[in-house]
């Protein structure tokens, strides 16, 4: 979705739209592995324009069906987020090096009087998704030796034994 920034009335505009997962997996690079689905992404922001820059604050939210870390069950983890954007046109001349500020991250660029939405949104999404998504926290997982999920049921196996090739650690004194 590109939102034109000239047509941004001056109190401002409230936008509201939905993106489904398909739309997101065409963001996606070809060669990225995506273990992951996403069920339908809401979208509520408001965007105002001041001269030339241009404010953005909302919401996004879906839910993520992926396998659990632990356990590998599937599971669906609900994702939302809030972000607020600055949106400048890029300076005439490009700057050399300077250093990252944390308010930095909430700046960007527009080019030719247009504001991608999908970026941001897609952006947004991206860094929600979880690096470890867990079922429930009180998640076992597998057993080690033999594979058993310990959610659902337990194994003979035995909970002392340990790889011998770290037995040499056992004689470390600190």
């Amino acid at each position: 979705m590109k939102l034109s920034v000239s047509k941004i009335p001056e109190g401002g505009i409230n936008l509201q739209f939905e993106k489904d997962g398909e739309w997101f997996r065409g963001l996606l690079p070809e060669s990225g592995q995506c273990d992951f689905v996403l069920d339908r992404i809401d979208v509520a922001c408001t965007v105002r324009r001041m001269k030339d820059a241009v404010f953005m604050e909302g919401t996004a939210s879906t839910t993520m069906d992926m396998p659990c870390c632990r356990c590998l069950e599937p599971t669906r983890i609900p994702v939302g987020c809030s972000f607020k954007y600055t949106f400048v046109p890029p300076p005439s001349h490009p700057l050399e090096e300077w250093e990252l500020r944390a308010d930095d991250l909430d700046f960007a660029y527009y080019e030719e009087d247009t504001i991608d939405l999908d970026s941001v949104i897609f952006e947004q999404i991206m860094l929600q998704i979880p690096i470890k998504p867990l079922c429930a926290d009180s998640c076992r997982g597998l057993c080690p030796h033999c594979g058993t999920n310990l959610n659902t049921a337990s194994c003979r196996c035995e909970a002392g034994a340990f790889d011998e090739r770290l037995a040499v650690l056992k004689k470390f004194k600190i």
